[in-house]
């Protein structure tokens, strides 16, 4: 199981491949997102990623307006959705400056489109597509990106399995490098959200499409949930990335900052050094305790060339010389003549027994 994106294979026997979701937290000025794909390529990022949308293309500002109120995050926004997602929106001019940026400091650039236009405007600048969580259910959208023949990857936030089921097979009837991630969309940086974020679904999806690579895409703060996604088998990480959490911005709250993402990309790499292989033996850095920890047969007294090995003759102690009895070994030699005198604490070894 295993993809490239761009020149980097992401998958099994890979490093994880982090992705910054710069979203809309350059807060409208291209300056700031360059400056922002900078500290996450210095925090640790792999690649930076942003959003390309119109408002008018993506949502409906009669259909909101006549909700009556803004829901769950939305309700702290001090604009109407369709204001904020006007504001939020990244023009199409800046996409060759992004790219320009993310290959001079070595990053991977792409984005999140969200209407066909834009799926084509950054055809010659990505090397994967990310499909959000919101458009699962919009099979024309995810047969568009997915004909592109890049590497998708698909959110899956706020929907069952069938859902996914059906979004998964709509992708793979068309394009076979698919990374699917487990999403919770629920962006009010709430504590309680870890109860939601069901990491155990990474295992469903695994079970179901052993063929794909796995990830997460977060919201929660911290690293908490990326290293138990890491440790289930993802192997792709998305999570938004800011320098500061504090600023105003429908993004800001729920971001990683540097300091945090840097963070969050030691205790991964830790994580996957820890994992290590599945063959059980014996590691370079166990040899020296393999030999002072274990216990091997040594002489309880002075035994004499000619003794016939009792039980009583034989204590089982560190440490475990080269080349000395184990302890299993016991049945085995008890009954067996010495062929030399061997002082008591020395090991027993073969060599030294007759029949």
């Amino acid at each position: 199981m295993e993809i490239k994106i761009g020149d980097r294979f992401v998958g099994d026997g890979h490093p994880t491949y982090f992705i910054a979701d710069i979203s809309a937290n350059h807060d409208g000025s291209l300056e700031r997102a360059k400056y922002l794909i900078r500290l996450a390529k210095q925090a640790g990022a792999d690649a930076a990623k942003f959003q390309n949308f119109r408002a008018a293309k993506i949502v409906s500002d009669y259909g909101f307006r006549t909700m009556g109120s803004q829901q769950s995050h939305q309700s702290k926004w001090k604009q109407s959705v369709f204001e904020v997602y006007r504001g939020a929106s990244i023009p199409f001019e800046w996409t060759p400056e992004l790219k320009e940026v993310c290959d001079e400091v070595g990053i991977d650039y792409f984005s999140t489109p969200y209407d066909f236009e834009a799926s084509d405007m950054l055809d010659p600048y990505v090397p994967a597509y990310k499909i959000g969580s919101g458009d699962i259910t919009w099979p024309e959208a995810l047969e568009y990106i997915a004909r592109k023949n890049r590497p998708v990857l698909l959110a899956t936030g706020a929907s069952d399995i069938g859902e996914v089921q059906r979004a998964v097979h709509a992708i793979l009837a068309l394009n076979p490098n698919l990374v699917l991630m487990q999403c919770n969309t629920n962006y009010t940086a709430s504590g309680e959200n870890y109860k939601y974020i069901n990491l155990n679904v990474l295992k469903t999806y695994g079970a179901m499409f052993p063929q794909l690579v796995l990830g997460l895409s977060d919201h929660t703060s911290g690293p908490t949930t990326v290293l138990g996604a890491v440790a289930m088998g993802a192997r792709v990480i998305e999570k938004h990335f800011t320098d500061d959490c504090t600023r105003e911005g429908p993004d800001h709250p729920f971001s990683m900052d540097p300091d945090t993402w840097n963070e969050m990309v030691m205790r991964t790499r830790e994580l996957e050094y820890a994992l290590g292989s599945p063959d059980k033996k014996v590691e370079d850095n166990e040899k020296e305790t393999f030999v002072v920890q274990r216990r091997c047969l040594r002489a309880a007294q002075d035994l004499k060339a000619g003794d016939v090995l009792t039980r009583a003759m034989i204590d089982v102690l560190r440490p475990a010389t080269p080349g000395a009895l184990l302890p299993f070994e016991i049945p085995a030699v008890l009954g067996k003549k010495l062929l030399a005198d061997i002082p008591a604490g020395h090991e027993l070894r073969w060599l030294d027994l007759g029949e």
